[in-house]
């Protein structure tokens, strides 16, 4: 039998009719409520059942563009690591480095942040990238680009009249 409330199945073992609130009816699908006398399309619970898919949607594009953001930057042929910290990260050097230019740091120069040590960043297969202030300015403005892009990315497919079921694959992605 079934519940006249969420048809969902359950067990019943007792001779006679049915209680109020049960049916042998199984529930056609979750668009149906039940009228007293049988189950009946709900226009109403068919516009609820689809906004709360649209909205489950949109969160499940919203986590693949958080995916992407984090999953690293190329720049200059090289993959830099990309959470929340290291955009943090990236972006205060970028801004000391265009302090740093503003102030005369000469392209070429990689001891514009420390006199006494050459400016690198940690790629993320732990290699040291030797960067002058101009470059670190330049990594700055292409992290900032590159989560932007995948920003605009993930609205893009949330305005689409019918979001595509392959949402996650690349071709949809910057």
């Amino acid at each position: 039998v079934y519940s006249t409330e969420t048809g969902i199945p359950r067990q019943y073992d007792q001779l006679g009719e049915l209680p109020e609130g049960l049916t042998a009816e199984p529930r056609p699908s979750a668009d149906h409520s039940w009228n007293g006398d049988g189950w009946v399309f709900d226009a109403e619970l068919h516009a609820e059942r689809l906004h709360a898919e649209a909205q489950a949607l949109r969160q499940q594009i919203d986590a693949e563009r958080d995916r992407r953001i984090d999953a690293g930057v190329e720049f200059q042929d090289v993959m830099f690591q990309s959470r929340a910290t290291d955009r943090e990260n990236i972006a205060g050097a970028a801004q000391l480095a265009f302090m740093a230019v503003v102030a005369g740091a000469q392209s070429g120069d990689l001891r514009w942040s420390n006199p006494d040590q050459d400016f690198a960043w940690i790629a993320s297969d732990n290699t040291l990238v030797p960067m002058d202030a101009q470059t670190v300015v330049a990594f700055g403005k292409a992290a900032a680009e590159r989560k932007q892009a995948l920003i605009f990315a993930a609205r893009q497919l949330k305005d689409m009249e019918s979001i595509p079921a392959d949402y996650t694959d690349d071709k949809w992605w910057p």
